[in-house]
């Protein structure tokens, strides 16, 4: 038996349980990755919360989901599926972001490594909330 999901027909909320579900995780893996209790998750699945544009932010940075995606049903399901992955793109970014920065006079240059070293502890915890 063939089951077909129109993903188009559903809400953000059907596509949050239908994209946990793809990812194989339950409700309590998913939660602790987001850092919420799994009743809020069960809550945002079945609709009984709305899922706001903080939450989907959080969804999008934590689990990969496409912001887009999440909201309208739009574009790919998960961002990584993009190829960003890829060596060639990533060297490209990198390269990039050097001459960025090599534009940035020393001030703005603090500026950005102290911005990119909070982001990166802000990742860390998050990751590791995920794990607990």
């Amino acid at each position: 038996m063939v089951i077909f999901v129109n993903l188009w027909a559903m809400t953000a909320n059907e596509r949050l349980a239908y994209a946990r579900r793809k990812l194989q995780l339950t409700q309590a893996q998913f939660s602790r990755k987001i850092c919420v209790s799994s009743g809020f998750l069960s809550s945002m699945e079945i609709g009984d919360r709305k899922i706001n544009p903080r939450m989907i932010k959080i969804i999008n940075l934590t689990t990969g989901i496409s912001a887009k995606w999440l909201e309208t049903g739009e574009g790919e399901m998960f961002w990584q599926e993009t190829g960003q992955e890829n060596g060639q793109d990533v060297d490209r970014e990198i390269e990039e972001i050097v001459n960025l920065y090599r534009q940035l006079n020393p001030f703005f240059r603090g500026y950005f490594k102290r911005q990119l070293l909070e982001i990166v502890n802000y990742e860390n915890v998050i990751m590791d909330r995920s794990k607990a």
